[in-house]
């Protein structure tokens, strides 16, 4: 059994040789498992289960001075993060689209590379992500102030910038369906650490119609759904198992009880992450690291679960750590 079927046997609930998993790291997390790892290939060490299609924010263009410009217009600072960034700036200052034009959801750019990770891993189960999908792609063209005042005094004009954004999404998606995909993930933080950003009753106004429509194009296809969104939403996996969801990450010990919601969702919703990257990781030993990748892992045993840090593993993280959940998702090849 490949590591593809396994997740896929993962996500149905079905019986599994052992519990899958995938391991994501910041820029400068990843250099310290480099450092460790002595010129020895990360991939390989790593033995992802997951193989990643496309470039999930679509950032293309360097402009200098740690700054880069995605698809979409937006500007992002990365002095201080690494990874993604701050957006400067805006690029809708007035609740209009009048005057923007969309990027090209068909950009070769999100696609040249797929048939050669494919080629190369084709093990994985092979998930196209888009990041940035509805609310986080509104607020960053728009400003997350403006945006939220807007769910309040421009609800038609949120309803056109959403619904244009989901009419680029689906676009992007069904590009996607003509490579030998598995899924598609959308990325699109609604949380904070306590609750959602925008509220119930905005999201089910402003953004479930839209995922809803999104989910359905992926479902129609026979595709698998995952979604990322941190924060505390757990208040939402009801609405989002009605529509589709198959798998919700990035699962936050932090903010949810990933032990109960595991037993509360088997056989409806699978998760995706769960180890804790803002307590354990970074603050414990690495006893406390190998104790908590074990019982995650006995939970996920049933299926239902892919194994991962709650998200890319930040610099603050020992390495030791780091290396102590590699290793013991590794360990359970040799106790099969």
């Amino acid at each position: 059994m490949d590591k593809r079927e396994v997740v896929k046997r993962a996500l149905a609930f079905k019986d599994i040789p052992y519990v899958p998993w995938h391991f994501k790291f910041t820029v400068e997390a990843k250099e310290k498992l480099l450092e460790y790892l002595k010129g020895k290939d990360i991939e390989d060490y790593l033995q992802n289960h997951i193989l990643e299609l496309g470039n999930d924010i679509g950032f293309f263009e360097y402009l200098g001075n740690n700054l880069y410009r995605d698809v979409f217009g937006v500007v992002w600072d990365r002095s201080i993060d690494k990874d993604i960034g701050n957006v400067t700036g805006t690029i809708l200052p007035e609740p209009t689209l009048n005057g923007y034009v969309f990027p090209d959801p068909l950009d070769l750019r999100y696609f040249e590379d797929i048939p050669g990770k494919i080629e190369q891993n084709g093990d994985r189960f092979r998930l196209f992500a888009i990041g940035f999908s509805l609310f986080e792609r509104a607020w960053t063209m728009r400003g997350m102030e403006n945006l939220l005042m807007d769910f309040c005094v421009n609800p038609e004009f949120v309803h056109e910038l959403m619904g244009a954004i989901t009419d680029y999404n689906i676009a992007q998606i069904e590009k996607a369906f003509t490579y030998d995909i598995d899924g598609i993930e959308l990325g699109d933080d609604w949380g904070q650490q306590r609750g959602l950003i925008m509220g119930y009753d905005f999201w089910k106004e402003f953004i479930y119609p839209y995922i809803k429509r999104t989910y359905k194009t992926i479902r129609d296809k026979g595709k698998y759904v995952f979604i990322h969104s941190c924060g505390d939403v757990d208040e939402l996996f009801d609405d989002l198992v009605e529509i589709g969801v198959d798998c919700f990450n990035p699962f936050q010990p932090e903010v949810m009880d990933v032990m109960q919601l595991l037993k509360q969702y088997k056989g409806k919703l699978s998760f995706f992450g769960g180890l804790s990257i803002q307590k354990t990781l970074p603050f414990g030993t690495v006893k406390d690291v190998v104790n908590e990748t074990r019982a995650l892992i006995k939970a996920g045993k049933e299926g239902g679960y892919i194994l991962s840090p709650s998200h890319s593993v930040e610099g603050d993280a020992p390495v030791e750590n780091i290396v102590a959940f590699i290793e013991t998702a590794k360990l359970q090849f040799v106790h099969q």
